[in-house]
C-alpha cells in the first residue's frame, strides 16, 4: 500500500481478498503496510486488485515460504515472551536448564543459578522423544508443573518441548514457549496445532533438513496466524562422527538474509560434548544468533539424559562471563 493509503482503502483490499476466497496477512511497518494475499496461484488474481485505490504496487513473492520471507516483511520480527524479547537488535537471550525435568529440587536449584547468572528463560523437557524406547521419556504433566513452579520462584520464562498435537493445549497451560523438536519439524499436524494455540514457538531444524524445508515448516505455524516463531539451529547429520551432529554456523547469517524470524542456536545438542558448548555458543553469537539454548545440570554425571553435553554450574558461569565480554565488544564495534 502507498504511504498515503487510508484505513478504509486497506480494508477494501482485505475485503476483496476474502471475496475471491483467498487468505490475507497484514504486516504494518513504520515505512509501509503490506497485504499478503495467500493461496494457490494468488498472483494470477492481481488484476482483481489493480484498480483499487491506495495500492502502490503488486509484487509476487518468489520464495516458497511466503510469510517467513524477507520479501513479505523486511524488518526483523521481535518475539515478546512475557517481556523477554528475542530478535532484532535486542540483547542475546540465554535459555538454560536441564535436558529433562528430573525432579523439583534439581530443577529449582538449576533455575536459581542460571537466573542469577543472566539467563532469561528456563529450558527443560517434560516430554522427551528418545531414540530408544527404554530411555527416560520425561515426567509429563508433573514435569510441566515443576517448570511452572520454577517460573514462580525465579521469574524465568519457560520453554519446553511438545511432542504430539494432543498435548499442545496441556503444555500451553504451563509454559511460555512451545518447542518443536528436530524429530517433529515436519510433523505438519503438530505445526498447525501450535500455530493455532498462539503461544510463541521455538522451531528446531530437522537433523537432515534443508534450510528451505525448515522455513517451510515455520510457514505452517505462521499460516495459522501465529507470528511468534523463533528458529533454532541444533546441528545437522553429516559424515562426521567425532561430534554428535555438525553445528551449521553459516545458516545463521543465511537465515537472517532469507527470513525476518529470530535465530536461536543450541550448541549442546549440536556438539554432544560439554567442552565444546562454550566456544560454539560464542561463535554462534558472533555469527548473529539472537539467542542460545544451553543444557545445564547441577551434576551432569547423574543426569538421566544428555549428561555428556550438559554444563555444570561452573562451566555455565565461564560461558556467561565470556558471553558478556563478547557482546560488549560487538556492541562497541557496531557503534563505530
Amino acid at each position: 500500500m502507498s504511504h498515503q493509503a487510508t484505513e478504509p482503502q486497506v480494508n477494501a483490499v482485505v475485503e476483496r481478498v476474502k471475496e475471491i476466497g483467498l487468505k490475507f496477512e497484514l504486516s504494518r511497518g513504520e515505512d509501509r503496510t503490506l497485504v499478503g494475499v495467500i493461496g494457490s496461484n494468488a498472483y494470477a488474481y492481481r488484476e482483481a486488485f489493480s484498480h483499487l485505490p491506495g495500492i502502490k504496487e503488486i509484487i509476487p513473492i518468489t520464495k516458497p515460504f511466503k510469510l517467513a520471507s524477507r520479501e513479505f516483511r523486511s524488518a526483523d520480527t521481535v518475539v515478546d515472551v512475557g517481556g523477554v524479547k528475542v530478535g532484532g537488535t535486542q540483547d542475546v537471550v540465554v535459555m538454560a536448564g536441564p535436558c529433562s525435568v528430573e525432579g523439583e529440587e534439581m530443577l529449582i536449584e538449576t533455575a536459581r543459578h542460571v537466573a542469577a547468572r543472566g539467563a532469561r528463560m528456563l529450558r527443560g523437557g517434560a516430554f522427551k522423544p528418545r531414540t530408544s524406547p527404554y530411555s527416560f521419556q520425561g515426567l509429563g504433566e508433573a514435569g510441566l508443573k515443576m517448570l511452572a513452579m520454577a517460573r514462580e520462584e525465579t521469574g524465568l520464562r519457560v520453554v519446553s518441548e511438545v511432542v504430539t498435537p494432543a498435548d499442545v493445549e496441556l503444555c500451553a497451560r504451563y509454559v511460555d514457549v512451545l518447542q518443536v523438536g528436530t524429530r517433529n519439524m515436519q510433523n505438519y499436524a503438530l505445526l498447525q496445532e501450535v500455530g493455532r494455540v498462539g503461544k510463541p514457538v521455538l522451531l528446531k531444524r530437522g537433523m537432515s533438513s534443508t534450510v528451505e524445508e525448515w522455513l517451510l515448516a515455520a510457514e505452517y505455524v505462521l499460516s495459522q496466524g501465529n507470528r511468534n516463531v523463533m528458529l533454532c539451529e541444533r546441528g545437522i547429520r553429516t559424515f562426521e562422527v567425532a561430534t554428535r551432529f555438525t553445528l551449521d554456523l553459516n545458516v545463521i547469517p543465511l537465515a537472517r538474509e532469507l527470513t525476518h524470524l529470530p535465530m536461536v542456536v543450541d550448541p549442546s545438542q549440536a556438539t554432544g560434548k560439554w567442552s565444546l558448548v562454550r566456544p560454539m555458543a560464542l561463535a554462534a553469537v558472533a555469527a548473529g544468533a539472537h539467542g542460545l539454548l544451553v543444557e545445564v545440570h547441577p551434576h551432569p554425571d547423574e543426569a538421566l539424559s544428555d549428561g555428556a553435553q550438559s554444563l555444570d554450574f561452573a562451566a555455565f558461569d565461564r560461558m556467561m562471563d565470556d558471553l558478556h565480554r563478547m557482546t560488549s565488544v560487538l556492541t562497541q564495534v557496531a557503534a563505530k
